[in-house]
């Protein structure tokens, strides 16, 4: 077992059939690293499923505290993200690279890290992860600051009442 330091105690990981493998290298390497992993699903491949239906429960678990950080994958990562960031006090992001994984987490304090299952082989996504778990958020003054507007957007979106903008587009 080898060990990451600074770990967060409770790591949730859910996925769709576009991340279905790639979630499942990484809940065995997690757990090998000692982590606790929660997943959120789904426990088959199931080649007609949604991200927003695993990926919204881990999103709500990191806001109400049950995770400590999450991770989301999807074929591309792209719709894992975009769905993830719609539950406020989630901040999700895209990550191919290491720097962003370990600067999203220091600057913009970053909860939850989205992988593509399609793009990112398990190699890659396992120093991503890691870099996202050892990272901290720095909380000087002019990130929280930054950190501060952004919840106060969050807030003024819940005053918009949805016009299903899905529905018109398709």
């Amino acid at each position: 077992m080898i060990s990451l330091p600074n770990m967060p105690k409770r790591i949730g990981i859910a996925a769709d059939h576009g991340g279905f493998a790639l979630k499942q290298a990484l809940v065995r390497m997690l757990r090998n690293a000692g982590c606790k992993v929660i997943d959120f699903g789904p426990r088959r491949l199931k080649a007609n499923d949604d991200y927003p239906d695993f990926v919204v429960p881990l999103a709500r678990a990191i806001v109400r505290e049950k995770v400590d950080r999450g991770i989301a994958i999807c074929g591309s990562g792209v719709g894992a993200c975009i769905a993830a960031n719609k539950v406020a006090g989630v901040r999700a992001c895209l990550i191919h690279e290491t720097y962003s994984g370990r600067q999203g987490v220091e600057d913009d304090n970053m909860n939850m890290i989205c992988l593509g299952g399609r793009v990112v082989g398990p190699a890659l996504a396992w120093e991503l992860v890691k870099t996202f778990l050892a990272a901290r958020f720095s909380a000087t003054k002019r990130h929280c600051r930054r950190l501060a507007k952004v919840e106060e957007l969050e807030w003024q979106s819940q005053d918009v009442k949805s016009e299903n903008y899905a529905r018109k587009l398709c």
